[in-house]
């Protein structure tokens, strides 16, 4: 492979790496365990669950491979973990072949991306929504 190639790969492997790592140790460290990670201030102070609550047992889940479980703890965060690994693949073709990697998503996707986490927000702090709870 030549030097450039591998110089234009280097970031997209590098940042691969380290989600690689932050999964393992999210897989290694259980996060269902009391003390080894701190709560969520929102949680903690409001009783709130923010779009993030449940995360770090979603991707312990993950790590571990189980799905139905990753969902049960915060299915956002799996269609995430999905939007990345396809945004990495796309990102490392375009790297292997020179071309450069933008995102430039017009407002509307962004504020529709916020939407989304407002609602799933919403929602999962609501009675019939407690499917969506931690």
């Amino acid at each position: 492979m030549p030097a450039s190639r591998i110089r234009r790969l280097a970031t997209p492997v590098g940042v691969m790496a380290a989600v690689v790592g932050a999964f393992g140790y999210v897989g290694a460290v259980d996060p269902n365990q009391p003390g080894h990670y701190p709560l969520c201030p929102l949680l903690r102070f409001t009783g709130i669950y923010c779009p993030g609550c449940g995360g770090l047992r979603s991707a312990h889940a993950v790590a571990h491979g189980d799905i139905a479980a990753a969902l049960g703890s915060n299915a956002l965060a799996v269609v995430g973990y999905a939007a990345f690994a396809v945004l990495w693949t796309v990102w490392t073709v375009r790297a292997a072949r020179g071309r450069p990697m933008s995102i430039a998503a017009k407002p509307v996707v962004w504020w529709g991306i916020g939407a989304v986490l407002l609602v799933f927000s919403v929602v999962r702090n609501l009675p019939f929504g407690s499917f969506l709870a931690p």
